[in-house]
């Protein structure tokens, strides 16, 4: 079954407005699949070429006389990071011939990683960024609980046969630490990265100890910070910065971490079905993090994330602020009648009554706790997250 994709809109836009749009997202996200909706949804003609195709690259041997040859086309080129010589490929045509809609390519590196397109396109280029599947997109066919447990990547997603669904994130993680990452250039054994991994999924949604990583690991502080670089510009893991606010207060300054994908952070711990996640300590960390992916997979371009937290408590799970101004607070509990700390009420004072939504699993309506705190659920949270322009 096809998912309808929320992002889909910006890509066709940003496709009629810039001559190279770069679509990057993890490996099995639905980059390809968005890719050849693209060509049936467009007037101009469309050549799809995968560098993992022996063909493909067969006829990118001169890559820019192919290119010019073809100037009227859109050229989708599907999997970039395998041949990053071809940015520079990319600029000579391009400025030879500056139209929009020239070509599209597909990547499993954020831009960071991809770094010879930012000194070569610039200017030219557009990045889009798509994530594993949100609650808009499932809803109203699958509960957003499914999303949960199995995560957005939308093979296993949709996979019916939980066992199944569970043995095909499996095979992700370990075809992500045994090929992909020594593809974007980190030559490490899997087992290290395995074992790396693990110990961010134990770490997750709390401040990332870089100390604790390295003796667990066995290897350096920087080396460990570089590891973890690759990861998150594979997309695997997320680290939240903390929130500086103009307070003499003291306040934490590490990041959180996270498995960016609940699915694959209940793979880790070899969760299989809903009722191994209602028994799982981990539990209220992996709702945190379910959330935040699912709320800053949609957010507006001019709008960030960060955490709050001081030295004495004070603390809120995600602080989304347009452009230099905090403008909502979140923060997530599991259960339908949560307990509001006192730290909550005192970290919107902090940050100048700033209004602050407690996210629920599926409280039955929205109540004030207090003239700044107000109690919702999970699915309400983007009806107050559309009206505040934040997604």
């Amino acid at each position: 079954m096809a998912l309808e994709r929320l992002v889909f809109p910006t890509l066709l836009r940003y496709v009629g407005a810039f001559p190279c749009v770069a679509l990057l997202g993890p490996r099995q996200v639905g980059k390809t699949t968005l890719a050849k909706i693209l060509q049936t949804k467009i007037a101009k003609e469309s050549i799809y070429l995968d560098l993992e195709s022996d063909e493909d690259l067969e006829k990118l041997t001169n890559a820019e006389q192919y290119f010019n040859q073809r100037a009227d086309k859109l050229l989708i080129i599907d999997e970039i990071q395998r041949n990053p010589a071809l940015f520079r490929v990319l600029r000579s045509v391009i400025d030879r011939n500056r139209e929009n809609g020239r070509f599209v390519i597909l990547g499993s590196a954020a831009p960071e990683l991809l770094a010879q397109s930012a000194e070569t396109l610039a200017g030219r280029i557009a990045y889009l960024e798509l994530h594993p599947l949100v609650f808009q997109e499932i809803t109203p066919t699958y509960p957003f609980d499914d999303l949960w447990l199995k995560g957005g990547f939308p093979t296993g997603f949709l996979q019916t046969d939980s066992e199944l669904s569970f043995e095909i994130r499996v095979q992700f993680i370990q075809t992500y630490l045994e090929r992909e990452l020594p593809i974007l250039g980190l030559s490490v054994s899997p087992v290290v990265l395995k074992n790396l991994i693990r110990m961010v999924a134990h770490s997750q949604g709390q401040i990332v100890s870089y100390t604790e990583l390295s003796n667990s690991i066995g290897v350096e502080v920087n080396t460990i910070k570089r590891y973890l670089d690759y990861f998150e510009n594979a997309f695997l893991i997320r680290r939240l910065p903390p929130y500086f606010a103009n307070s003499k207060k003291r306040l934490v300054k590490s990041p959180k971490i996270f498995i960016r994908d609940t699915g694959i952070l209940h793979t880790l711990f070899n969760l299989e079905t809903q009722e191994d996640l209602e028994g799982f300590n981990g539990k209220g960390n992996s709702w945190e993090s379910f959330v935040i992916q699912q709320v800053m997979a949609q957010l507006r371009p001019n709008v960030s994330s960060y955490f709050y937290r001081t030295q004495d408590g004070s603390e809120l799970d995600l602080v989304l602020v347009r452009g230099v101004e905090p403008v909502l607070g979140l923060e997530i509990k599991y259960s339908n009648a949560p307990k509001i700390s006192k730290g909550t009420t005192i970290a919107s004072q902090d940050l100048g009554n700033l209004p602050i939504l407690v996210v629920t699993h599926s409280a039955s309506e929205d109540y004030d706790h207090n003239a700044t705190v107000k109690i919702t659920s999970f699915e309400r949270l983007f009806t107050h997250l559309t009206a505040y322009r934040l997604i």
